[in-house]
């Protein structure tokens, strides 16, 4: 194992290990507790789109949609669970994305060897396939579940639950993926402005299903505009520092690998990638999948840290903080998205909080704009646009010299 690799994961064991005992001696208080998971969640969100747009080149402001898809998805599973110890929402759901799942990768493989089918006709026919098996992952899974709710009930409550949230929050993540890839099919075929526009407006399509959850969606649990309750408060430091620790280590070796430089080779001319035999949609695709993967992740997480959740904090507007966090922290630096995602959170939800006078801590959100003016005034890279980590930074093998032909080498004599 390389040096660079054993410090920085003794760093972050290091790190774990000192906040979870100022955690456990009380000498972090619930408030800023909940800023440090809060600020891990947008870091994971911000890895996502970093990955789409910094590493991609592919402007989107649809992260924001795939984190509540996850949030949701998350804590109905965890919340039927809680409820009367019931499995049915978790087996319907963990079917659902299984089955779609494979039939994407299936039908993928099988559309591969068929020319001339286009972005629409490839989209109808995922589209039918997914709504076919979802519905029999419902019918499946409703027969399962008395056997599975079993199982689990034989366990003690906290483990139980523990297990019904760790797979909630996986299942979340997979069903924001294939949502994604669903949508990317037609969408990705736009350029990158327009690509944006479209991501934005599926994020609005979402906040906007939420608020009539409970009419337009069979979700009656969700309440719609009123904000959906009685999810469980699992997330704790040790659930949000390991999910980020394992997507920081997936993101570093995707982009050290020929996946990664072909991803990137995208971002900087889509033309010369395509020259060179680069399958440039399959790589915006993969890109899109798994940023949005990560924001599924996310929500999931963060669904359970208040056990609340309501529609508006998934709005439009706030759409826009994971771009304002990668750009702060640096386009396509690992590092940059990591530091400016703690120190959004510790600043906009507690320094300003703290330092402006009371009732107006609305200010924040005037502050903070500014802020980032001035860095891209100051800093048009980013305040870490430049700057990696060793472990994260990509070491280029050192460039062999030239043979120099045999008479330049020798000596010419008078």
């Amino acid at each position: 194992m390389q040096r660079t690799t054993l410090f920085f994961l003794g760093g972050a064991a290091l790190i774990f290990v000192i906040v979870q005992a100022m955690i456990s001696f009380g000498l972090l208080n619930d408030f800023y507790v909940n800023i440090l998971l809060l600020a891990s969640v947008y870091a994971i969100v911000g890895l996502g789109l970093n990955l789409i747009y910094g590493f991609n080149g592919q402007f989107s402001l649809g992260q924001w949609g795939f984190y509540a898809i996850g949030a949701y998805a998350a804590g109905d599973i965890t919340y039927w669970w809680t409820l009367d110890k019931s499995a049915h929402a978790l087996m319907i759901a963990l079917l659902a994305v299984l089955f779609c799942g494979a039939a994407i990768l299936l039908l993928r493989k099988l559309l591969s060897r068929v020319r001339g089918v286009d972005a629409l006709s490839a989209f109808t026919l995922y589209l039918v396939v997914v709504i076919f098996l979802v519905f029999i992952a419902i019918q499946l899974g409703q027969a399962l579940s008395p056997a599975v709710s079993g199982l689990l009930s034989l366990l003690p409550d906290g483990l139980s639950l523990q297990i019904v949230f760790f797979l909630a929050v996986l299942i979340a993540g997979l069903m924001a993926a294939e949502i994604s890839f669903l949508f990317g099919l037609p969408v990705l075929t736009l350029g990158s402005d327009y690509f944006g526009i479209a991501t934005l407006g599926l994020t609005i399509i979402v906040k906007v299903l939420l608020d009539n959850s409970d009419t337009l969606l069979p979700f009656p649990e969700m309440k719609g505009a009123r904000g959906m309750v009685g999810i469980p408060e699992v997330t704790n430091w040790f659930w949000a520092f390991a999910f980020l620790l394992v997507i920081v280590i997936v993101v570093r070796n995707l982009l050290h690998s020929s996946y990664g430089r072909a991803i990137i080779s995208v971002r900087e001319d889509e033309i010369a990638a395509k020259a060179m035999g680069i399958d440039i949609a399959h790589y915006k695709n993969l890109s899109f999948v798994l940023g949005s993967l990560f924001a599924g992740l996310a929500g999931g997480l963060y669904a359970h840290i208040n056990g609340f959740l309501h529609p508006n904090t998934f709005n439009f507007i706030k759409s826009f903080d994971p771009m304002i966090i990668i750009v702060m922290g640096g386009l396509g630096s690992i590092t940059g998205t990591l530091g400016a995602s703690f120190a959004w959170a510790f600043i906009l939800e507690g320094l300003l909080r703290v330092i402006l006078p009371q009732g107006t801590e609305t200010w924040r959100f005037v502050v903070y704009p500014l802020i980032l003016l001035l860095i891209m005034l100051l800093r048009p890279k980013g305040l870490m646009g430049e700057i990696e980590l060793p472990f994260l930074r990509q070491v280029l093998p050192p460039l062999k010299p030239k043979a120099q032909p045999e008479e330049t080498q020798a000596e010419v004599k008078p």
